[in-house]
């Protein structure tokens, strides 16, 4: 079977109807061990007390935040490549979501950042390549919503969407290329040394997990309403049409 079989509209509401339920059950459970885990059964850093509990929504927030613009633009060149429709429409659902995990990172970043750092913001590479990338989210939706035509504004929005993934790269190795930021190095790496210790890592990795799959549902949820309202439209316009 082709992978360009689920990008037929109908083929995709069959399969994605049947994995939501089951993809549903398995985001709650994985977000409430890797949260309760992490909230009620770690114990305070000797350095940072409780607020390194907000690891647990920052770093996973952060990473859906970067991979979601990540994942928008294959999404978009499959578009401008293939014209499949159902591509466009999943860029377009995952951008209030990949928006939303932007604001929360952010949020929690400042809130992490202001005992540590001694302020609630710093023009840190990492930070304002973060808000940029937040910045760009904000005007691929407002540009969906602006033109009417859904194929051009596909087109466009693709377009923009290959510009900001410039700051999405920035926005995870910012810290690699500035060595002067105040932003903290990946709490997450191949190289053991570098992540955080284990009692906070397993929890985290249960968390990240939930973040991933909760971006999955939601994506697929809201590609499947983009769907069924495109549908929507062109009844109408049939309607128009036949009365005409």
């Amino acid at each position: 079977m082709s992978l360009w079989e689920y990008a037929n509209p109908r083929r995709f509401m069959a399969v994605s109807g049947r994995v939501l339920p089951w993809l549903g059950w398995l985001t709650g459970l994985t977000l409430a061990i890797g949260l309760i885990w992490g909230f009620f059964f770690t114990p305070d850093d000797y350095r940072q007390g409780s607020t390194v509990k907000i690891i647990y929504l920052h770093v996973p927030a952060a990473m859906i935040a970067i991979n979601a613009w990540g994942m928008m633009l294959v999404a978009s060149l499959v578009w401008l490549i293939r014209r499949h429709h159902v591509s466009a429409l999943a860029a377009r659902a995952a951008a209030p979501v990949g928006l939303t995990m932007t604001a929360i990172a952010l949020a929690t970043g400042a809130i992490w950042g202001q005992p540590m750092w001694g302020t609630w913001w710093v023009w840190d590479p990492r930070l304002t390549s973060f808000l940029i990338l937040c910045l760009f989210y904000l005007g691929y939706i407002a540009l969906w919503n602006a033109i009417e035509d859904t194929d051009t504004a596909a087109d466009l929005t693709s377009i923009l969407c290959l510009v900001g993934s410039v700051f999405a790269a920035l926005s995870r190795y910012a810290v690699n290329f500035w060595n002067q930021g105040l932003h903290q190095g990946a709490s997450l790496s191949m190289d053991a040394k570098e992540n955080v210790s284990n009692v906070f890592y397993i929890p985290l990795l249960f968390a990240i997990a939930g973040f991933i799959l909760l971006f999955l549902t939601l994506v697929l949820l809201r590609t499947r309403t983009e769907i069924r309202s495109r549908r929507l439209v062109a009844l109408k316009l049939r309607e128009r049409m036949a009365h005409a």
